[in-house]
């Protein structure tokens, strides 16, 4: 198995560069993503995932995220997260990487501060 922090430092080092390309590399075709407390996934399939950053998150340009913290439980990756450039103030935020064998990035899942 690939290690599990490596598509996941990928993918936010593309995020904060707005690197759709090199973003979309890190995810599984079948890729599902959960805002919580949701129970169904937000977005379904790396299309989906590519349509949504393209039009409401890699064309922002105040958009970037900092790392506060970072854990790895098996092949699953935590990043608590300061969002900024998605309102007046930034968004803090935990979000949840679970890392296929294949290296990718098969879900993962979102809890925003302030919300249930």
């Amino acid at each position: 198995m690939t290690d599990p922090l490596t598509p996941v430092a990928a993918q936010f080092e593309a995020y904060n560069r707005h690197d759709l390309p090199a973003f979309l590399a890190c995810f599984a075709e079948d890729f599902r993503s959960y805002r919580m407390p949701a129970e169904t996934p937000t977005l379904v399939g790396k299309a989906a995932l590519a349509a949504f950053y393209a039009e409401h998150r890699f064309n922002n340009p105040a958009l970037r995220a900092e790392l506060l913290g970072r854990t790895v439980v098996g092949r699953r990756v935590f990043d608590h997260e300061r969002i900024h450039g998605l309102g007046d103030q930034p968004l803090e935020s935990m979000a949840a990487f679970e890392v296929a064998d294949d290296g990718l990035i098969r879900a993962a899942w979102f809890y925003f501060a302030g919300q249930p």
